[in-house]
Parts: structure tokens; C-alpha cells; sequence
């Protein structure tokens, strides 16, 4: 196999033209659609998540919108073929990328062995204009030195001419089958309709695919959560606002580490702002969806002896330990604000190669710290009027 696949890139090499080569990314995520990225895209599937929920014709088993996130996202393996059940289509995209794989590796082997050429290319040259120079001051040897420091340079040159040719072999050989990956890609965007339609058509007979709704779950169940009022209706309707909007970031990490991936392995080059976008991401939305799971009674706690109480005693309690919660909300609110109006105020930025503006994850402590309060408030609320009219029927 090995074999074969040097044959075929020496081959690949000596007819196309060299610029069919597998290019490097240098894509770095501009900042501004970065933070537009983490704004709009929620809001966009919130609007589509709600428009699906009110379609009334049933859906067709194949559609559009899947096909061509599939073709877009990973068309170079054929997913989108397997999803318009043309398996045998998908299986040569899966060859032909396995072959830009397999030209990859071999190409990084060669770039390592260039690396060293290079390396020893310098020390050789290094020798050669240091003997020249102990020649020049008559030294001793130095002449036989400075004729074996010249063989050396030119055998060391002779060996980086052979290795940038095995590197360039490589890279026509990926990227061969990435332009072929590429070209069946722009064919099959143009095909798609058709395909979809075919496939549909195929498939009339069977029953069309189960709905599926996202559903916001709401709070949980007992006779103090069933107590409401406008305050606390508006405060729940706003926790769960913030909770599920930024609930779609999780679907922001998996394209940009998909991103990642496919730059790193596939084309060589690793990004220097993905790591840093998701943990950043992740800080923010850890500190925003707090009220929900606040509101969701979804944060850990250890209530061993909690659950042995009666619903009054456990309502007298939480009224007696929310002091202790508000001292810590509002607390993390002043110094929060304090925080984050420092870093507001000099347009902090991080000191990595991306940049990235800080001051809006500061900022994200204020606004999470302001919802759990609020949202704590609405439980205090739940729970005194609980207390009072049990103490009033008692």
C-alpha cells in the first residue's frame, strides 16, 4: 500500500500544476463576529426551534436545512450523501478523504525531515565560512577543513533538495484528492435539490419522522412552586429567557471545536483562538444560567435532614438560610460591578495573540449575579406567602 501511494504521489507531482497543494487555514476569528456569533445565533435557533414547534404539516424525512448543514459541515466525508441514502456516493467521499489523511501524515514525516535538513544546512554553512575564515588567517588544516565543510554543505543541500521534493510530493498527493473532494462537493451542492427529492419520493410509503419539541421545563413541583404572582411570574419568565438562550452555546462549541479539529488534522493548522473562545463562552454561560437552574432547583445541596421536614418547616428554613444566599449574591453583584467597571474602563483585553476583549466576560458576573438575586427573591417571595397561609389555616 505504501508502495503504491509514493508511486501515485510522484506521479500526482510530476503532471499537476504546483499550485495543487492542500492550502494551510489562517483563519482567526475576528472578534466582532465573535461576540455577534454568541448574540445571534441563539436568538436564530430560539426563532426556528419555535417555528418548527408550530408547523402543522408533518415533516419530511429529508430536508433541506439538514442537507445542506450536513454538506457544509461535513460534506468532505459524505454526510450528506449517507443522509440522502446514497451510501455508496458517501463511502468514495470517506476513501478520498482517508487518502488526504493518509497524504497528511506522510507529508508531516517529510516536514520533520526537512526541518532537520534545514537545520543541518545551517551548521554546515556555519563551518564553511568559519574554516574559510581560519584559512584567511593561515592556520593550520584549516584548508582541508574548509574542502570537508564544503562536501558536507553540499551534500547537506542535496539531501533538503530531495526532502522538499518527498514533502511536495505529499502535498499534491492530498491535495489531489482534496480538490477531487471539493469538486464532487460544488456538484453536489447543485444536485441536492434533486437528491432530496428523490429520496423523499423513495421513502412516501413510510411513516414520516417523530416531532421533537424543546421544551422549557417549568420548575419544579410542589405547592410553593405552584405560587405565583406578577413579580415572580416576570422573574421566572426572565431566568428562563436567560437559561435557554444561552443554552444554544453549547451548539456554538461544537462547530468551532469541529472547527478545530479538521484545521489541526486535516490541513495542518492548529488555530490559536478556539481554546480560548469556548472557555471564555463556557465561563459566561456557567455565571448566566444560574437563575434558571436556581429557578429549576437544580443546584447540588445536601438535604439529608431537608427532606425529613414538612413543606412549612422546609419553607421556614429557606427563609432562614436565604440570608446567607443573598449576603453571597449580593456580595458577588458589588464586587462584580467594582470588577468589572475596572476592566470596562481600560477596554481590558487578554494578553494572548488573539486579544480578545475581556471586558464583557467581567461584565457577565454583574448581569449573572443580578439574575440569581432576583431570582432568590422570587423564591423568598414563594416561600413567605407558603408560610403565611399555612400559619393562617393552622
Amino acid at each position: 500500500m505504501a508502495g503504491i501511494a509514493e508511486i501515485f504521489a510522484e506521479f500526482i507531482y510530476a503532471i499537476l500544476p504546483d499550485w495543487v497543494r492542500l492550502p494551510g487555514l489562517t483563519l482567526v476569528l475576528p472578534h466582532g463576529v465573535y461576540w455577534i456569533g454568541l448574540i445571534a445565533f441563539p436568538l436564530i435557533a430560539m426563532y426556528l426551534v419555535r417555528r418548527d414547534e408550530q408547523r402543522t404539516r408533518p415533516r419530511d424525512r429529508v430536508t433541506a436545512p439538514i442537507a445542506y448543514l450536513l454538506w457544509f459541515t461535513a460534506g468532505f466525508v459524505g454526510l450528506h450523501r449517507f443522509y440522502l441514502r446514497a451510501p455508496k456516493f458517501g463511502a468514495a467521499y470517506v476513501l478520498m478523504f482517508v487518502l488526504v489523511v493518509y497524504g497528511n501524515k506522510r507529508g508531516a514525516g517529510a516536514r520533520n525531515l526537512v526541518s532537520e535538513a534545514s537545520n543541518a544546512l545551517k551548521g554546515a554553512e556555519f563551518d564553511v565560512e568559519r574554516f574559510a575564515k581560519a584559512l584567511a588567517r593561515g592556520r593550520d588544516g584549516a584548508a582541508a577543513k574548509l574542502e570537508q565543510a564544503k562536501e558536507a554543505l553540499v551534500a547537506v543541500k542535496i539531501k533538503l533538495a530531495g526532502t522538499d521534493v518527498v514533502l511536495a510530493q505529499w502535498e499534491a498527493f492530498s491535495g489531489c484528492f482534496a480538490a477531487l473532494i471539493l469538486i464532487a462537493l460544488i456538484a453536489d451542492f447543485f444536485l441536492m435539490g434533486g437528491l432530496r427529492a428523490r429520496c423523499n419520493a423513495l421513502e412516501a410509503d413510510l411513516p414520516p419522522p417523530a416531532d421533537f419539541s424543546v421544551m422549557e421545563r417549568g420548575g419544579p413541583a410542589g405547592p410553593r412552586a405552584a405560587i405565583h404572582n406578577p413579580a415572580t411570574r416576570a422573574i421566572d419568565a426572565l431566568s428562563g429567557v436567560a437559561g435557554n438562550f444561552v443554552a444554544y452555546w453549547a451548539v456554538v462549541a461544537v462547530f468551532v471545536y469541529y472547527y478545530e479539529v479538521v484545521a489541526r488534522y486535516v490541513f495542518n493548522s492548529p488555530t490559536n483562538w478556539a481554546h480560548e473562545s469556548m472557555f471564555l463562552m463556557f465561563g459566561m454561560q456557567y455565571l448566566l444560567s444560574g437563575a434558571f437552574a436556581l429557578r429549576e432547583d437544580s443546584h447540588v445541596r445536601v438535604d439529608v435532614i431537608y427532606e425529613m421536614l414538612s413543606e412549612r418547616a422546609k419553607a421556614l428554613l429557606d427563609m432562614i438560610t436565604s440570608i446567607f444566599f443573598f449576603v453571597f449574591t449580593l456580595t458577588l453583584l458589588i464586587t462584580g460591578f467594582i470588577f468589572s467597571m475596572d476592566s470596562v474602563n481600560v477596554f481590558e483585553v487578554s494578553f494572548t495573540e488573539w486579544a480578545i476583549q475581556y471586558w464583557p466576560v467581567k461584565l457577565s458576573i454583574v448581569v449573572g449575579a443580578a439574575l440569581i438575586t432576583l431570582q432568590g427573591a422570587a423564591k423568598l417571595i414563594r416561600d413567605v406567602i407558603y408560610f403565611t397561609q399555612q400559619r393562617a389555616t393552622g
